[in-house]
């Protein structure tokens, strides 16, 4: 069974990415169309990174659920100091090494691993976060648990991207929320950890 999945993600179609803005403005790099990758929209992305403009210079940033990477190769390109992509499928990680190289973007660093597990055994605080996992699964809720244990700066940024029929997931007392955006059928939010 694994096989046959391998070998379709092996030979899924490719679409594109573009950066918005920044070092690598305009951009484009190439994606993998699989099952379950759905990269955040243009129209999503610029309201998210408007949000973000005054705090994100020198992040140190976590993109738990990679998939195309749009969101850790934006934050990149817009002064990010370093940048984690966590990607579980094989193939999806190889062409986020791809874009790596393809930028020439050596503070970028791609785990392929299961983003849950790689929050466990994490050992870095990190000053902004990206939660946009496969839907209806209750991934986001997982992660922001795992994170609200360790992992984060005392005043992180979180952002939290889930569909509006499944938005009821928890997230940590601490984590005041700034942000909110309904788009179609994803809410995404722009929390802030607040350990004080």
């Amino acid at each position: 069974m694994s096989k046959v999945k391998k070998q379709s993600d092996k030979n899924a179609p490719k679409g594109q990415i573009r950066i918005i803005a920044g070092q690598y403005r305009g951009r484009k790099l190439p994606v993998l169309m699989a099952d379950g990758l759905r990269p955040t929209t243009d129209r999503v992305k610029e309201t998210v990174f408007n949000w973000l403009m005054p705090y994100i210079q020198d992040t140190i940033c976590l993109d738990c659920f990679a998939g195309s990477g749009g969101l850790g190769f934006e934050a990149m390109s817009r002064g990010a100091s370093s940048v984690t992509l966590v990607e579980l499928n094989k193939s999806a990680a190889q062409q986020l090494k791809d874009n790596k190289a393809l930028l020439k973007a050596e503070s970028i660093q791609v785990v392929q691993k299961n983003a849950l597990d790689f929050l466990q055994s994490n050992q870095q605080n990190y000053s902004l976060v990206f939660i946009d996992p496969p839907f209806r699964k209750g991934l986001a809720q997982q992660a922001a648990q795992l994170l609200s244990d360790k992992g984060l700066t005392d005043d992180a940024l979180i952002y939290v991207e889930m569909e509006t029929d499944h938005n009821q997931q928890i997230m940590p007392s601490h984590w005041q929320l700034l942000k909110e955006k309904i788009a179609g059928q994803v809410v995404y939010r722009l929390y802030q950890n607040s350990l004080v």
